[in-house]
């Protein structure tokens, strides 16, 4: 059975939508004739843990000590660095002296991450282990972009390896980049790290079509996508007595749809039907300033705020909802962002409400299985529009997703486009 090296920062008991790439992969590798063997921190500092998550039995895992900044930071601010670390930044008129400072440090002191003091023990520690097995096959996952630096430095010391990079996320043009503070300088580093990791790699894979055609422009390098994808499809979960729209995951400062929140209270106040059945359930990690934004617009005794949910508990409240609602940033360098919730979302058969930048690449996922509607930002009176009929098949008991053509983001069939990648 042919061996891979799979470096990555995110592993159980971590929790959120990192580790779940990986996992699963690392799952139904070996059914294609692939022994996953993956190298992950023994001691790393997760914003999230989700203790239900299971590791196939036929994965190795190795293990290195890891030195994490974030205890550091922790004494300046243990909240604010919690925040940070999970991906939530506020703005700036709103951010304490400690998260200015901590930004600050975060980004031109520890570059690409916070997570580079791993790079050379790794490394070290890696060059020995492949000397000693019959691996040709590398892949680094990020974020932490610190893990490529990992496959560049054992890529540079072995060229007959094969290095496959995974861009779960872009680099410097990642929504959280122009937050960091970074000097001229500290950006120029970023981009010619990058520059460095993308002609080095064998391989690149990333997530989204827009995210392969910007690599494209900066490396002659082979760019794939392979996007997340979905597992379980079995189970039944009974659906909400309420007009229940659920958004599961990490709701940050930018990602603020007011302009939904104006359509759900004018609804309120135009229904008094609406107003009795509709609940807005937050599951996940919200921004203050999210919430303060719902709140004055009339909604807070309609808000159920539940907090960070493990895996298993998320998918049965997709599946409980009547529909589930996406939203991005509205800025240009988000649209090739594609969470990864879309595709549990696609397997709950749920309808989806999706608000997003112009061309955002949901759209077009949306669109080919027919799973729901994606606006943009200025459409508010077509967003209107496509609610007050959800809650009129929702009275008839007719609210229903057309779901099709989803097999392709299956995590196994996906995993058979990652073995063709890897030689």
């Amino acid at each position: 059975m042919k061996k891979v090296l799979i470096v990555t920062y995110y592993w159980p008991p971590a929790g959120g939508p990192g580790v779940q790439r990986w996992l699963k992969f690392s799952k139904y590798l070996p059914e294609f004739g692939i022994q996953p063997i993956i190298y992950k921190p023994k001691n790393p500092s997760y914003p999230i843990l989700d203790f239900s998550l299971e590791v196939s039995s036929e994965v190795v895992v190795l293990e290195k000590p890891i030195f994490e900044p974030y205890a550091m930071a922790n004494l300046l601010s243990k909240d604010d660095t919690k925040t940070i670390s999970s991906g939530i930044i506020k703005s700036k008129a709103r951010q304490s002296w400690s998260e200015q400072l901590m930004l600050y440090i975060r980004g031109n002191f520890f570059i690409p991450d916070a997570r580079k003091f791993w790079v050379k023990p790794s490394v070290d520690y890696l060059k020995e282990f492949l000397s000693n097995s019959q691996i040709d096959t590398i892949i680094t996952t990020g974020p932490p972009h610190s893990m490529h630096l990992i496959g560049k430095a054992l890529k540079q010391a072995n060229p007959h390896l094969q290095w496959i990079a995974d861009f779960r996320d872009p680099w410097t043009t990642i929504g959280y980049h122009s937050a960091l503070k970074l000097t001229v300088s500290s950006q120029a580093k970023h981009k010619a790290l990058e520059k460095e990791v993308l002609d080095l790699a064998d391989q690149i894979i990333v997530t989204s079509s827009q995210t392969k055609g910007e690599f494209e422009t900066k490396t002659k390098t082979p760019v794939d996508v392979i996007t997340n994808g979905f597992e379980d499809t079995s189970m039944y979960v009974e659906l909400s007595e309420n007009f229940t729209i659920s958004h599961i995951g990490s709701l940050l400062n930018d990602r603020n749809p007011k302009v939904l929140w104006e359509v759900f209270a004018e609804l309120i106040e135009e229904d008094l039907v609406f107003k009795d059945f509709f609940e807005l359930k937050l599951i996940g990690k919200v921004s203050d300033s999210v919430l303060e934004s719902a709140y004055q617009s009339g909604l807070k005794k309609f808000v159920s705020i539940i907090g960070y949910l493990d895996h298993k508990d998320a998918v049965e409240s997709q599946r409980s909802s009547q529909m589930l609602l996406l939203i991005e940033i509205n800025k240009p360098e988000n649209k090739s962002i594609v969470p990864g919730k879309i595709f549990e979302y696609l397997a709950s058969r749920r309808p989806i409400l999706a608000i997003g930048p112009k061309g955002w690449d949901v759209n077009q996922i949306i669109s080919e299985t027919h799973s729901g509607k994606c606006f943009n930002y200025d459409e508010k009176t077509s967003l209107k529009s496509y609610v007050k009929e959800a809650f009129k098949a929702f009275l008839n008991g007719k609210l229903k997703s057309n779901t099709k053509n989803i097999d392709q983001y299956h995590r196994k069939n996906l995993t058979q486009k990652l073995v063709k990648l890897i030689k």
